[in-house]
């Protein structure tokens, strides 16, 4: 990402060619699934045209960044069509309270701004530093900028900040913010706080030789979408969509792919060369015969058409069935590179998180010992900032933190033994015991954010020593999350109620889990329908009607069965029913 750069004449010439033909094929494939799509209204997403490598026009004018990158992959599997508007950070800020923009896709949060906005859970963490000319007096806080002049993103969380401090140096607020190192690097202002990653993208983008960051860290803000206040429906759904993008490992690559570390090198043309010997080129052949074999199954496709309009009841059979087959293909693609992807790089995933586990504890033992010394100092001295934020509020937020990152480290590490145990799975005989109220509370953990924000009465009720079930764990979470996200969805207000239940039918033998929802309910006629694929009551919102097809599938391979019960205008009721082990006798 950071070490592209541009290639000459005689090179440009030599990759024209191939270039323009990939172009040309993946418009082509473009214009062809932009036929069949539906009409769904397109959200808006807002975001700053100068924030790289965030979010940004690129040199033709196009939406690019790791915040664009992030978009489209959540689109792409909630089944959403998303509209990029980028403009000047006030202006977008603004378009989202006059709804000329549906949501932002990257803003920090503070509590300030969280009084007209909702967040969604962030998707990364913002690191402010501040930049300077190589010569000038070094600094180490923001307490020592006192009587500099500064420059600063106007409307940014950097500004918010130093607004709200009552910061007593020189504000120069600029439009953006590049703007605010050039002012640096031509010695028009003293120094520059900008986050760490655009500055240092900035820096090597503009040539601006003679600044570095010297302090890297003197804030830090999670970010995250945006939405107007009270829009929890759009906000779920981006939260879902992200949830599904951290589990599937498609964030992490986002992530690496924009955010990662700076590569400096300059690319050689014998190395593009290369790489367009052993890419490009088999690229071009690869979509030359997918191209042949798309062509192929279309004209197969067609005399199949023709051959069944005798039966206008026997053609809808026949696209249907040829659906499902896409999608099984597409699903067992996916699942295949699953495996090799989980056998490469489980064990680079889980030296870092040991060590995380390993570190956590005892940076939890120093804050406890630290704790004392700073009320004691706060007390003394009065209020100050302890990572950029006041220490009244960070008194709080640091064990919040730790323990937060020991909890997501601990579920990576289950995550990823997850994975491996799934990409090894040949059959059911390599399902283990599990217990039931142990796989719902881990659902219920994950769509917390949603529950709170759907409903103000939550209830869950545990049944008393439940026998275990064989099972695969994430799987059957799976279909918990999938449950409880369409009750969730089914809500009409907050006042509606949602209720969790697990128990033991001792006369079947079986584990049943409800769930049931104060939603608006299903139509008679379309309960027998709920399981089938590609059928959804909530097309208008996004819905895929794939989510209780997949559960079924899952609950099938356990043995188990979904009931559903719905009156309209009352709401539905979901039963999981699982097949418990059998007690061995003494």
């Amino acid at each position: 990402m950071y070490g592209h750069r541009r290639s000459g004449d005689k090179r440009g010439r030599r990759l024209g060619w191939p270039v323009f033909s990939i172009t040309l094929l993946l418009l082509a494939l473009a214009t062809v699934a932009g036929a069949e799509g539906g009409g769904e209204r397109a959200i808006v997403v807002g975001g700053d045209r100068d924030y790289p490598p965030y979010e940004y026009l690129d040199k033709g004018g196009n939406p690019a960044g790791f915040n664009v990158a992030l978009t489209r992959a959540i689109a792409e599997v909630m089944g959403m069509r998303v509209e990029f508007r980028l403009g000047g950070w006030s202006e977008v800020r603004t378009a989202l309270q006059n709804g000329g923009v549906d949501v932002l896709e990257g803003m920090s949060l503070s509590g300030e701004r969280a009084e007209t906005v909702d967040f969604s859970t962030p998707h990364a963490m913002v690191n402010h530093a501040i930049f300077a000319r190589r010569d000038s007096p070094p600094v180490n806080s923001l307490d020592e900028l006192a009587g500099r002049s500064v420059a600063v993103h106007r409307g940014g969380i950097m500004h918010d900040l130093l607004a709200r401090t009552g910061f007593s140096g020189r504000l120069h607020l600029t439009p953006t913010p590049a703007d605010a190192l050039r002012l640096v690097a031509a010695g028009k202002t003293d120094y520059a706080i900008v986050a760490i990653v655009p500055g240092m993208y900035l820096i090597r983008e503009l040539k601006l030789t003679n600044l570095l960051p010297v302090v890297r860290n003197v804030a830090t803000h999670r970010y995250g979408y945006a939405v107007k206040k009270g829009n929890a429906e759009l906000l779920s759904r981006f939260n879902e969509g992200l949830a599904i993008l951290r589990k599937t490992g498609q964030y992490e690559k986002i992530y690496n792919e924009w955010l990662g570390v700076l590569e400096p090198e300059h690319v050689e043309w014998r190395t593009i060369a290369r790489y367009a010997a052993v890419v490009v080129v088999p690229l071009v052949l690869l979509l030359g015969v997918f191209a042949l074999w798309s062509r192929t199954l279309h004209r197969q496709v067609a005399l199949r058409t023709a051959d069944l309009t005798r039966e206008i009841a026997e053609r809808k059979h026949a696209e249907e069935e040829l659906r499902r087959n896409q999608q099984q293909l597409l699903q067992a693609d996916k699942l295949a590179a699953l495996g090799v992807l989980v056998s490469g790089v489980a064990h680079e995933i889980n030296n870092p998180t040991g060590l995380i586990l390993l570190d956590l504890p005892v940076l939890k033992r120093v804050h406890r010992d630290a704790r004392t010394i700073l009320d004691n100092h706060a007390a003394e001295q009065g209020e100050f900032l302890l990572g950029g934020l006041p220490y009244n509020e960070m008194r709080d937020e640091i064990p919040r933190m730790l323990d937060e990152m020991h909890d997501g480290a601990k579920r990576i590490k289950r995550i990823v033994n997850d994975l491996k145990d799934f990409a090894r799975r040949d059959d059911l005989a390599e399902l283990s015991p599990l217990n039931l109220n142990e796989i719902v509370a881990t659902a219920l953990r994950l769509v917390e954010p949603t529950l709170r924000k759907a409903t103000s009465r939550f209830r869950v009720d545990y049944g008393d020593n439940l026998p275990p079930f064989r099972g695969h764990a994430q799987r059957i979470e799976q279909v918990v999350v999938n449950l409880v996200i369409n009750a969730c969805q089914a809500l009409p207000d907050p006042e509606r109620g949602i209720m969790v239940s697990t128990r033991h039918n001792r006369s079947t033998g079986s584990l049943l889990l409800t769930v049931r929802d104060e939603g608006g309910g299903i139509a008679p006629e379309d309960l027998p329908r709920l399981t089938d694929p590609f059928f959804t009551t909530k097309r208008d919102s996004g819905g895929t009607g794939l989510g209780l097809s997949v559960s079924t599938g899952i609950v099938k391979e356990h043995g188990g069965r979904l009931q559903f019960e719905s009156t309209l205008g009352t709401g539905t009721i979901v039963t999981l029913v699982l097949p418990a082990l059998e007690e061995e006798t003494p």
